[in-house]
């Protein structure tokens, strides 16, 4: 992992898990190793930064591996396109005036409906990969 993202975990998420806590931040039940593993899947794009939080719980909570946690919780981003294309249109079908607004050249609309699309992926939606797809379903 880079510095600034091993920095990010540690002096962030882990930092305030050991202050929560109350132990220090040596023995919050993370390894450098770990976080390296854990920034890796963020930079493949397997985890988004809220599925990598959740994997991280399951690092601190001696689940194992952030590799075995993303797999045994099934966490991985979704970013097939197919997959994901019935949750784009069921959340343009469902919010027809944010299409009208797309449609009509209001591109930053979009954020509402690939925010749908997250809650309906709880999370594991590609959001890049969406916002092209709703882009490209209407027209924008």
């Amino acid at each position: 992992a880079t510095p600034a993202a091993a920095r990010k975990w540690w002096l962030g998420e882990l930092s305030r898990r050991a202050n929560e806590t109350g132990v220090e931040l040596v023995d919050v039940g993370a390894t450098p190793e770990q976080v390296a593993e854990l920034q890796g899947l963020v930079d493949a794009g397997k985890l988004n930064d809220k599925l990598a939080r959740t994997v991280l719980e399951g690092v601190v909570a001696g689940e194992g591996s952030p590799t075995e946690i993303m797999t045994s919780r099934n966490l991985e981003v979704v970013s097939d396109t197919g997959a994901l294309t019935a949750a784009v249109d069921e959340a343009i079908a469902a919010n027809p005036d944010i299409a009208d607004k797309i449609r009509s050249g209001k591109v930053a609309a979009a954020g509402a409906l690939v925010g749908a699309v997250m809650k309906t992926t709880r999370g594991q939606a590609d959001a890049k990969t969406v916002r092209e797809l709703i882009l490209a379903r209407l027209g924008a």
